[in-house]
């Protein structure tokens, strides 16, 4: 649940959003040893991730779907290095009988400075 959104009752009050997202991770190591540390803490990602929704407003779902991929790629690092990220709102305060409104993204961690 979060208020994202340009119309003032969007601001106001809580809405259900759905966020589906997939973390590109090299797991050749943790597929090899079975050691939860060598792979990403996903309840981590997940927490992040509802932070964000449950956190400052957003007017726009791309910019909501921007600030998601920044904490699920902070919160997967080092080992994290893209993530797709779909943000749906559900009933979307439209016309039309719309059961959700939604945009991806996909973003890439920033490269690591050898200096």
């Amino acid at each position: 649940m979060g208020a994202h959104g340009v119309l003032p009752e969007e601001q106001d009050r809580a809405q259900p959003f759905e966020v589906d997202l997939d973390l590109e991770v090299d797991l050749s190591k943790a597929g090899r040893s079975d050691a939860l540390g060598d792979t990403v803490d996903y309840g981590a990602v997940a927490e992040a991730v509802a932070g964000v929704v449950g956190g400052t407003h957003s007017d726009l779902l791309e910019h909501l779907a921007q600030r998601i991929a920044e904490a699920a790629l902070a919160a997967g690092a080092p080992l994290a290095s893209a993530v797709t990220v779909t943000v749906r709102k559900l009933r979307p305060p439209v016309a039309l009988d719309l059961s959700s409104a939604g945009v991806t993204v996909r973003r890439q961690a920033a490269p690591e400075s050898g200096a």
